[in-house]
């Protein structure tokens, strides 16, 4: 677990300030649910035979030996928010969330044992148009953010709950006759969770499935059309995307369309966005049948590409616009007033008040360390005319004097 210090939190702010635009241009609404959940819920939820489950949640026994979770992932939490807030009855709702989650595993560049994610959530709508327009709201996003040219869109259906359980159990007679052959790994997944082996990381357990059974062979019709007409939106909408056929997801609510936007820019390659249906979800946890869809993405992961590929905006650690020098007993008695006064008048400016004395030397130092684009000074002899004295720290203006009630507006013609 990390903490994020001052000097790296502007890039987080940056972040979180594009997304919120890109939601609130989709008319997504913000919910907030609770860090900790009772365990059941991630094992009704996620699936008791997912590595999460299995390997990755931090429980423990709460005073009353309720065992309690801190939340590994949030769809399951905003699940069983909606089922008890009735939201989900004949309804449709477009929802989205960002905050910690926490698994137990081990940590790696962008990915940390509390993590930072942001989730999207939809509910009451069964067609795949709604699927299409989270991929185009990340798309925007990645464009947004400058990244979309070193993201590839992945996408597959994994049909209906029962066409894939009856291509889990062909897969899984499949490969009990080369079992030997594969994996650490996937012969343990083989019993619990033989899906994922579909994604697994191990070239020669790759190459074993090039004889497996054909996913395809499998999937309903019905699923079969929602993906076309998947396909057919995000040709329109000009999105480019690559169909992967082993595309499964790593949690056991999936249903029809999946998707990942992957990357190879931060060395292997990585997932930064996952989502698709899960149209079962809603009735596992204790709600009427409901369709659902959505998307998660890794906050760190992101931010670590937004640097790799240096797309960082110029001025977004620049947290001051304004540094406000006090040089004598007059001066600070009335500064922070004058600094209130300012404030007033520009309210969007950031203006930082020299506290604790010194110098007008020392205080000229800090001004230039802080990054502000202006200095005003203020003297006793400023407080008798009620001035300031207007210093430009980056050199394009000439020195110059002020009124308190003429600062904003001779700011603003200075390019503040």
């Amino acid at each position: 677990m990390n903490d994020v210090l001052p000097t790296d939190s502007p890039l987080w702010q940056y972040f979180e300030k594009q997304v919120k635009a890109v939601l609130d241009q989709y008319g997504y609404r913000e919910i907030r649910t609770p860090v900790v959940e009772p365990t059941e819920l991630f094992c009704r939820g996620v699936g008791e035979h997912t590595d999460i489950v299995e390997k990755e949640m931090y429980t423990f026994a709460d005073r009353n030996g309720e065992s309690l979770t801190l939340r590994p992932e949030g769809t399951a939490s905003c699940v069983r928010s909606a089922i008890e807030h009735g939201l989900l009855h004949n309804q449709q709702h477009r929802l989205w969330y960002q905050g910690p989650m926490f698994r137990y595993e081990r940590p790696q560049k962008g990915r940390y044992r509390q993590f930072y994610q942001l989730g999207v959530e939809t509910y009451g709508i069964a067609s795949a148009d709604i699927d299409a327009e989270l991929i185009l709201m990340t798309y925007r996003l990645f464009k947004q953010l400058g990244v979309a040219e070193s993201v590839t869109l992945n996408i597959n259906t994994l049909g209906s709950s029962e066409a894939r359980a009856q291509y889990r159990t062909a897969l899984v007679n499949y490969l009990e006759g080369v079992k030997d052959q594969l994996d650490e790994d996937s012969q343990r997944r083989l019993t619990t969770n033989p899906m994922r082996i579909l994604d697994s990381k191990s070239a020669s357990t790759q190459a074993l499935l090039d004889a497996a059974p054909n996913f395809d062979d499998f999937i309903d019709d019905e699923s079969k059309q929602h993906f076309a007409d998947l396909r057919t939106i995000l040709d329109a909408a000009g999105v480019p995307y690559v169909v992967n056929s082993r595309l499964v997801r790593g949690l056991d609510y999936y249903t029809k369309t999946v998707f990942e936007w992957i990357t190879d820019a931060l060395g292997a390659q990585g997932t930064v966005c996952g989502g698709g249906r899960y149209d079962g979800l809603v009735p596992m946890l204790g709600g009427k049948p409901t369709p659902g869809s959505g998307f998660a993405m890794g906050i760190e992961r992101l931010l670590l590409l937004l640097q790799e590929l240096n797309v960082v905006p110029d001025g977004i650690y620049n947290t001051i616009d304004l540094y406000l020098v006090a040089a004598g007993e007059q001066a600070e008695a009335v500064a922070l007033a004058v600094a209130e006064r300012i404030r007033d008048a520009l309210p969007q400016a950031r203006l930082q008040a020299n506290c604790g004395g010194g110098s007008f030397k020392s205080q000229m130092k800090k001004a230039d360390k802080s990054g502000a684009r202006f200095a005003l000074i203020l003297g006793d002899q400023e407080v008798a005319d009620k001035s300031v004295q207007i210093k430009d720290l980056q050199g394009h203006n000439e020195q110059q004097a002020s009124s308190w009630d003429d600062v904003a507006e001779v700011l603003i013609k200075l390019g503040l």
